[in-house]
């Protein structure tokens, strides 16, 4: 399928497939869409609510927050937890699953250094050019292993904290955002970990709730009236 970069409204780029007219981040904003969607309602929460309590030294059994990713792409949300990891002086074990990577010339095209912090190019260079399957210290905070793989084939069990759900959009790959894949979704998490998403389509919350998520609309990013965040009770 013929691939194009795009710039957004806020200036960022994101990679469009044309057939599709779907893009890999919102169209009103990549980073904004991202900082909104993820960091703010994902990690931030996560860490607001749990690293500043008593509880906040057995969230990971080891001091370190697990991370999943669904849909590494072009590696946006990776690259700004790596930020916040640093910012907030927190340990991120930060798992990316991606079926199809995207190629290292549409990499160099994009403009997330450059907007968001010229002084971590080098890491989010070494996030691309690490070999995948393994894990790999990016930063003193960070640390990433790319798995190469379908959803469906993800296998985890209480392993992680918080869930980025970035799939492409139901409209597209409806298949991304059924029951089957939430339960597997569900069974990843931790006691309590929490799954965001910048969906907001009533199917897909009604999937989240049957597999026994409990989940709530939040005001969307630039562009979008909401946004659901699933949590595991």
């Amino acid at each position: 399928m013929k691939r194009k970069i795009i710039t957004t409204s806020d200036g960022s780029k994101t990679i469009q497939i044309e057939d599709w007219n779907e893009q890999y981040h919102s169209i009103h904003g990549a980073i904004q869409e991202a900082n909104h969607v993820f960091i703010k309602h994902g990690l931030l929460f996560f860490f607001e609510s749990n690293c500043h309590t008593e509880r906040s030294r057995s969230v990971s059994g080891y001091g370190a927050l697990n991370i999943l990713e669904i849909g590494f792409g072009t590696g946006l949300n990776a690259f700004l937890t790596l930020l916040e990891a640093e910012k907030l002086k927190q340990h991120i074990n930060y798992v990316g699953v991606e079926a199809y990577p995207v190629k290292q010339n549409e990499i160099d095209q994009l403009n997330y250094v450059e907007l968001v912090s010229e002084n971590h190019k080098t890491q989010f260079e070494k996030m691309h050019h690490v070999p995948w399957e393994e894990q790999h210290g990016i930063t003193p905070n960070f640390r990433l292993e790319k798995q190469e793989k379908f959803f469906k084939s993800i296998d985890a069990h209480n392993e992680f904290d918080i869930i980025y759900f970035d799939a492409f959009g139901a409209r597209v790959q409806p298949e991304l955002w059924t029951e089957d894949i939430f339960t597997i979704m569900y069974k990843a998490l931790k006691e309590e970990g929490v799954l965001v998403t910048y969906s907001a389509k009533g199917s897909v919350r009604r999937a989240m709730q049957g597999v026994g998520f409990t989940v709530e609309r939040l005001p969307g990013p630039p562009g979008k009236r909401e946004m659901l965040r699933a949590i595991k009770l």
